[in-house]
């Protein structure tokens, strides 16, 4: 039977965690909104509307929240020729792919950036295919994106690995049924990603790559 290696990828195989807190912060400020970096290094990972939301609450004037997202989205944009991939981010997927995996990513990118994302990881020949923002109504932590990466990988829940850098991937994957794998690179502690539903956490990519054997990909 197939099975599927289902990936999210900011803070997961490219180092942009910390890129899109300080770009979401300068948009926040532009828009006149105090909103401290640690709130918004627990934010990212949620979709941009998802984002907004959480941070300033459901009292905010909805009218910004376009308007903030297309200033982060630019802010951002300005890295997209030197995103930097994480350590073994290339080297897993081809190993995952070589060994009969379906390599699938689900992401909240789309379009631009997740070009940029998928040209700094330099995969793409073990890469199958990508579950984007523009494939779900709700992204994580509703499992609609990983749901959508199992239809993708044509493989039921029970043969599936999910790994992520987020409490929210982890909600999304342990509510699709998936095992779940977390990794540190995102700067989440691990206690947090256990509790969300992470049943092992490795360093990175390479620390994972290293211990496949042991893994849950084993």
């Amino acid at each position: 039977m197939e099975r599927a290696a289902v990936f999210d990828v900011d803070g997961t195989l490219v180092d942009t965690n910390h890129l899109h807190v300080v770009t979401w912060w300068e948009a926040f400020r532009q828009a006149g909104h105090d909103v401290p970096m640690h709130a918004v290094h627990r934010a990212v990972g949620l979709g941009s509307s998802d984002l907004v939301a959480h941070l300033l609450g459901e009292d905010r004037d909805r009218g910004q929240d376009d308007a903030l997202s297309a200033a982060h989205k630019a802010l951002y944009g300005q890295y997209f020729d030197r995103l930097p991939a994480l350590p073994g981010a290339g080297e897993l997927l081809r190993r995952l792919h070589h060994d009969g995996w379906t390599v699938v990513l689900a992401t909240s990118a789309s379009g631009s950036e997740l070009g940029a994302l998928r040209r700094a990881i330099d995969a793409d020949d073990a890469i199958a295919d990508t579950a984007s923002s523009d494939d779900v109504q709700r992204g994580k932590p509703a499992p609609e994106p990983v749901e959508h990466a199992l239809e993708l990988a044509g493989v039921p829940a029970s043969r599936a690995v999910f790994v992520g850098d987020t409490v929210w991937d982890m909600r999304a994957g342990a509510k699709a049924g998936v095992r779940c794998i977390g990794v540190l690179c995102g700067g989440i502690p691990r206690a947090d990603l256990e509790e969300a539903g992470a049943e092992a956490v490795y360093a990175d990519p390479a620390d994972l790559l290293a211990r496949l054997d042991t893994s849950p990909f084993a």
